[in-house]
């Protein structure tokens, strides 16, 4: 199942092939902490079929531990530090049997639960004989859904031969993107970056130490790195390509990521956790136009939304109904403009604000706020309104230190000929807190 991928360590034994807080680790490095994970898996009993949750971040550790189930079948269940308040709903959720925990506190360890899977979609995977991955949604819209992949069709697209990259790890275990960035990394010789913490000083810290040549990120970390200060410090001139997604990219801070990085390539990436990443091409450097699909996927807009149809889509939810159409094509739930084969992504449906019978698209609205000067990040939403049924809301992070009331004149007075008048937010708010989830996608 993971040969391919055993084969790309073995072509270049000594090359760095992942660092992380322990240490600067080369392709035999891997192979040996698969064959030790490996064997402590075993000791404890056989998991092929088997519900397996690895609980790790990013490291040697928890990628060998990763390799070693897919290898054997398992059925895993990715779980971060970050989700860690939902561990226990989520190891009841998915039914999980066996834990393998991966920590700086004590060595790896293995831990039956004591729980026996039943479920109709694991019956799947058993038959096949293939590994399994279960991934959470944010559950920005609800509770979180499981979502059951078939591991051996997420694999098939990385055996074909890609550049490889020194790329820094953004996104942990638990999200498709940071599974297709592991998968795409090992499969293509190329180097997982972990940095000491996912702050904009410490993602820069480890694009300068370890010679960082992609970043993929959302554009509420650009945000956040654009304003950091973090930039100037650090020898960044590595960076090859920035890729963003999770969310639709504020023209304003694209602009300015272009502006910053006029020799690194920007690439707006697409997909989801039911269907897995798409192959994406962006018209321009600072263009929100984007061509996705490739093989193994296919895509059509019906009334203004995107649905995708993907050999790699998950076979379920364990917690919800299918959200498939009898042909096997997934909503999205995103709104699009299309321009011939291009795309613009202007948001979830779920986010649209109607004032009046007038749609408004929240990243409009956020990307010309965050033009304003002293805005560090602005998040937009809708509120119900006896008279227009909703109003356009915003909450807003300053560095100005100036107050509420002089904060909204200066906005009225900028946004005056830059929006319509039913778009520019009614009420503001100051923002007490941070404005996106750990992932780094806008909480609105």
């Amino acid at each position: 199942m993971i040969d391919f991928l055993l084969d790309a360590l073995d072509a270049d034994p000594g090359r760095l092939a992942i660092a992380d807080k322990a240490g600067a680790w080369t392709s035999a490095d891997v192979k040996a902490a698969i064959t030790r994970l490996g064997a402590l898996i075993d000791a404890a009993g056989p998991v092929a079929g088997r519900v397996v949750s690895l609980e790790a971040e990013y490291g040697l550790e928890a990628v060998a531990a990763f390799l070693a189930l897919t290898a054997r079948s398992a059925i895993i269940v990715p779980l971060s530090q970050a989700a860690r308040a939902h561990h226990e709903s989520f190891l009841e959720t998915a039914q999980v049997e066996v834990r393998v925990t991966c920590d700086e506190t004590a060595p790896p360890r293995v831990a039956h639960t004591g729980r026996t899977a039943a479920h109709p979609i694991y019956d799947i995977l058993k038959t096949r004989g293939t590994p399994g991955l279960v991934l959470f949604s944010s559950g920005s819209t609800g509770a979180p859904k499981a979502a059951v992949h078939d591991l051996e069709r997420l694999l098939r697209k990385f055996k074909v031969k890609k550049r490889a990259f020194r790329t820094i790890v953004f996104l942990q275990l638990d999200h498709i993107g940071g599974v297709n960035t592991l998968l795409y990394t090992l499969s293509n010789a190329g180097a997982i970056i972990v940095p000491s913490d996912r702050s904009p000083a410490g993602v820069c810290r480890a694009i300068a130490e370890h010679k960082g040549e992609l970043l993929p990120t959302s554009p509420t970390f650009l945000n956040l790195l654009l304003i950091s200060g973090a930039i100037p410090q650090h020898d960044l001139s590595s960076l090859r390509l920035i890729t963003y997604g999770t969310e639709p990219m504020p023209a304003s801070t694209l602009t300015r990521v272009a502006e910053v990085f006029p020799t690194v390539k920007l690439q707006q990436t697409y997909g989801s956790t039911e269907i897995g990443i798409l192959r994406s091409e962006s018209r321009g450097q600072d263009s929100l136009w984007v061509r996705v699909g490739g093989e193994g996927f296919e895509t059509k807009v019906v009334d203004g939304r995107l649905w995708v149809r993907a050999e790699s889509a998950m076979l379920g939810y364990l917690n919800a109904p299918s959200p498939f159409s009898e042909d096997g094509f997934y909503d999205t739930g995103d709104l699009v403009e299309v321009d011939g084969e291009w795309l613009r992504i202007l948001g979830r449906k779920s986010d649209v604000i109607n004032v009046g019978g007038s749609k408004v698209h929240p990243a409009e609205v956020e990307s010309t706020l965050l033009m304003m000067e002293g805005v560090d990040d602005a998040a937009v939403s809708g509120e119900p309104n006896a008279l227009t049924g909703h109003i356009v809301t915003a909450t807003v992070r300053l560095s100005t230190g100036e107050t509420l009331a002089a904060f909204k004149g200066r906005m009225r007075a900028f946004c005056k000929d830059r929006l319509e008048s039913y778009k520019v937010p009614a009420r503001v708010r100051l923002a007490e807190g941070p404005l996106y989830s750990e992932r780094f996608k806008r909480m609105r």
